[in-house]
């Protein structure tokens, strides 16, 4: 999708400097993507101390079990 954006330029540039990326493109997706995870954890931790588990869940069997590719 295309769009026009007026964004701060000298943001822009310490943001490349600081990822190392050199298209706009790249840094904007990057910071969406950053913005969508802190939001996602952000409301994980909202969910601290919310979540009650069942009396006989073990935790310790999950570190067993093979993972799925990623």
């Amino acid at each position: 999708m295309q769009i026009t954006l007026n964004l701060d330029d000298a943001l822009l540039d310490e943001a490349a400097k600081l990822t190392n990326l050199a298209s706009r493109e790249a840094l904007i997706n990057l910071a969406l993507q950053e913005f969508v995870q802190s939001h996602r954890q952000k409301n994980l931790l909202d969910l601290a101390g919310q979540i009650q588990l069942a009396p006989d869940f073990d935790h310790k069997i999950l570190r067993e079990m093979p993972r799925a590719a990623d």
